[in-house]
């Protein structure tokens, strides 16, 4: 029997225990955590994204800003605007909503961010401090992942994790931390990509496969071994004649490899909402190291 690994009803239970803890803040008279984005452009899935998060801060009762701006943004009017939201001690953390125009340099724009609010955990010195085993930001996607396998006790010892991707964003934080000592981790890595050969050959050795590449279906049922937990990073628009225009695709062909695996992330409503989740509670962090509790 597949255990389905729904991102979309863990995430539910999280957010309503953050909810309990704004209440008990607010309750003592301290302002609530607040969370910062900016939208450069009309990018359909940062819009509908950023709209959740929204929603997210909402319900547990965050403060939420969001700035959108037109893609014709100059680079320096991007770079002014975060440092103003750098030196607002009312702000708690701060989202630059990615891709960016392509007259924009997103790592220059990621690093210009305050690591302290940085809660997207893209900042070299998140990342050195992920890399170090020191506390830290852990970027939102990983942080779900890893708050996925713990909730529903997956094993990870001893295991071997093929990762494929290796951005900055999910590929190298997940193989950190698989392969960190602590749990879920303490796991063999193998990070796989464009370049791999035989890359079959090692999707097919794997206990627990991480899919982050952003190929619609990208791996079928005879990448899989039998028992495998597969998780699917991706989440791409495919054009689909439904009022909509497309649907969600993740990186897994779901339906083929699900009877494969044991454990499995369905998209949508696997790792996204996770990855939201992952913001609130790296912002209810922010605002807590701030306050020296």
């Amino acid at each position: 029997m597949t255990t389905i690994l729904n991102g979309k009803e863990l995430a539910k239970k999280l957010r309503v225990k953050v909810k309990a803890e704004v209440e008990a803040l607010t309750s003592n008279g301290e302002r609530p955590p607040h969370l910062a984005a900016i939208l450069v452009g009309e990018d359909g899935a940062s819009k509908t994204y950023v709209n959740s998060k929204e929603r997210d801060c909402e319900f547990v009762g965050f403060n939420s800003t969001v700035h959108r701006l037109p893609a014709d943004t100059s680079e320096q009017d991007l770079l002014d605007l975060i440092q103003s939201i750098n030196t607002n001690d009312d702000i708690d953390g701060l989202i630059v909503q990615l891709p960016l125009p392509k007259h924009m340099d997103s790592e220059k724009i990621t690093e210009a961010i305050n690591p302290e609010i940085d809660v997207d955990g893209f900042h070299t010195i998140s990342v050195g401090k992920l890399t170090k085993g020191e506390d830290t930001f852990i970027s939102a996607t990983p942080f779900g992942i890893i708050m996925t396998l713990e909730d529903y006790g997956i094993d990870t010892v001893g295991k071997h994790c093929v990762v494929i991707g290796r951005s900055n964003i999910v590929g190298r934080p997940m193989s950190i931390l698989m392969s960190r000592n602590g749990y879920p981790g303490n796991a063999t890595v193998t990070i796989c990509h464009s370049r791999t050969q035989n890359l079959k050959g090692f999707t097919l050795q794997a206990d627990i496969v991480i899919a982050a590449l952003g190929i619609p279906d990208f791996l079928k049922a005879d990448m899989v071994k039998e028992g495998a937990v597969v998780i699917d990073v991706g989440i791409t628009r495919v054009d689909a004649d439904n009022p909509k225009g497309y649907i969600l695709k993740g990186d897994v062909d779901y339906e083929a490899v699900k009877d494969k695996a044991s454990a499995i992330t369905p998209v949508p409503g696997g790792v996204g909402p996770m990855t939201r989740y992952g913001l609130l509670f790296n912002t209810l962090k922010s605002y807590k190291m701030k306050r020296g509790k």
